[in-house]
């Protein structure tokens, strides 16, 4: 073990990439608040610093490197955390995002500025600063919007705006969900939405992931932005995939990455493609660890685990080698009480079904779904195409029942 490498979160969905560094002959650092993290499992060394506390962390960083043994890189995987690894980067002179570029990937609206000033195409947007500027935007610009915090993540607070929607409330909501108390609106876009991973190497830019976003239940759910899955490969032409994956590395560059990962929430308008933002990390999801490997032989997160090395990492090796059939769907139960799941044993071993998960357990409460962090479980599936994936998602989806019970607490 000639290199340390210290990630950022021990979560359940930085386990796959713990797993390949230490296949990479590393000896890897986990830092997470949460003393049962389970990445703490795999790791060689663990420190409980919380993922959020960017000055923390560092300072374990540092006295980690000084009692112990030099750390060569810092990463997270499936962990929005981007200022924590700048700061590590910064303080132990390590390859990374600059703190100057993590905040921008911190700041929605900075972000949104910055694209303007790179003629990176977005939707409109603007800050919101009251109930009553909410309304003034609306008179003068119409519907429909997308409201959100400035600050968040995992989609908490982002609403679609219509002529059902309460003004007052949406403000109101929105900004409860942002630790600054900062929300913006943007113009809703129509158009293919889709997920975007890519590796910038310098001028050079490589985008293995690529995943058709499934918005099918937004009006179900809505006024809350609810994603139900996506799938690969891309229904695009090979042009339009092109121009969205230039875009999200243009992006990306925009924000002052030089060489790393951009993780791209794009819309392909009858314009062209936009970019709604843009994020300097692994995504989650099982995107970056699971379903791209999967989909097409690109190894994204060991590429990612070079590049905070200072390592060399080959274009070559970024480039699908296949595009197999994958695709992901979540499990939206009743809201109640769970009393149990059923039908699993039908899918745990298939040979079609990667990777199957659930969020809660029995005598859990489930409430409504506002936000990503609702919904009950997962499951993804391969295939031969991209149609027989979805089906075989589906069907799980379908036949697997969480079977709930009214409880004080669960409705809306």
């Amino acid at each position: 073990m000639d290199k340390t490498l210290w990630i950022v979160s021990g979560g359940v969905e930085a386990v796959p990439g713990i797993k390949r560094a230490k296949e990479m002959g590393l000896r890897v650092v986990v830092s997470d608040m949460d003393a049962e993290a389970p990445g703490f499992a795999f790791a060689d060394d663990r420190v409980i610093a919380s993922t959020y506390d960017a000055a923390a962390t560092a300072e374990a960083a540092l006295e980690y490197s000084r009692k112990n043994r030099p750390v060569h890189g810092v990463i997270s995987i499936a962990s929005d955390v981007p200022m924590t690894v700048a700061k590590v980067a910064s303080s132990l002179g390590l390859p990374g995002i600059t703190v100057e570029t993590a905040a921008l990937a911190s700041d929605k609206l900075a972000m949104k500025r910055r694209f303007v000033e790179s003629r990176i195409p977005a939707p409109w947007f603007s800050a919101v600063e009251s109930p009553a500027q909410l309304k003034s935007i609306i008179k003068e610009r119409g519907l429909p919007f997308v409201i959100k915090p400035v600050d968040s993540r995992g989609a908490r607070g982002v609403l679609r705006l219509d002529s059902t929607v309460d003004p007052d409330w949406a403000f109101s909501h929105s900004i409860g969900c942002s630790p600054g108390k900062r929300v913006m609106v943007e113009e809703y876009i129509e158009g293919p939405q889709i997920s975007t991973e890519s590796v910038l190497l310098g001028d050079r830019g490589y985008t293995p992931g690529f995943t058709d976003r499934n918005y099918e239940l937004i009006d179900r759910f809505a006024p809350y932005m609810i994603e139900n899955g996506g799938q690969q490969p891309s229904v695009l032409s090979d042009a339009d995939r092109l121009s969205v994956s230039r875009m999200a590395e243009d992006a990306g560059r925009a924000i002052g990455i030089k060489n790393g990962i951009v993780k791209g929430d794009m819309v392909l308008s009858k314009s062209g493609p936009m970019v709604i933002e843009v994020a300097a990390r692994l995504s989650g999801g099982w995107f970056s660890t699971d379903q791209i490997p999967l989909a097409t032989g690109v190894d994204l997160v060991g590429a990612a685990i070079r590049i905070a090395l200072g390592e060399e990492v080959s274009g070559a090796g970024l480039t699908p080698r296949y595009w197999q059939g994958v695709a992901i769907r979540y499990f939206f139960p009743r809201p109640g009480r769970v009393l149990e799941i059923r039908n699993l044993e039908r899918f745990n071993g298939a040979p079609w079904v990667h990777r199957i998960g659930f969020f809660v357990k029995a005598g859990d409460i489930i409430g409504p779904v506002t936000n990503h962090t609702k919904r009950a479980g997962f499951v993804i599936t391969k295939g031969d195409t991209r149609a027989e994936a979805v089906e075989r998602a589906e069907e799980a989806v379908r036949e697997i029942v969480i079977e709930t019970s009214p409880a004080e607490g669960a409705s809306a």
